[in-house]
């Protein structure tokens, strides 16, 4: 079963993170036969492999979709934030 959602980090030539974003499950399948995410506006689409490889999808014309993309697999509830209001200070 697929995860289903990821948090993509797209990065610069020198490897440093320059953006992140969340992308969620799609019932698409993309060329090498893997699931299809995408952000909520359907811009950014990734085709993303069992291994976690990623393939950066065009959502339209004159798109130069980015080489250095890292994808975080996310559990259902999202990234941890452990200061977050489910905790309490005795």
């Amino acid at each position: 079963m697929s995860p289903l959602r990821y948090e993509l980090v797209f990065s610069d030539d020198s490897g440093s993170a320059q953006d992140v974003v969340i992308v969620e499950g799609t019932s698409s399948k993309g060329p090498g036969g893997h699931p299809v995410y995408a952000d909520p506006t359907g811009i950014i689409r990734a085709e993303i492999s069992d291994l976690d490889e990623v393939r950066i999808l065009a959502s339209g014309g004159h798109q130069d979709p980015p080489h250095q993309v890292l994808a975080r697999r996310l559990g259902d509830d999202g990234p941890s934030d452990p200061a977050g209001p489910a905790s309490s200070a005795a």
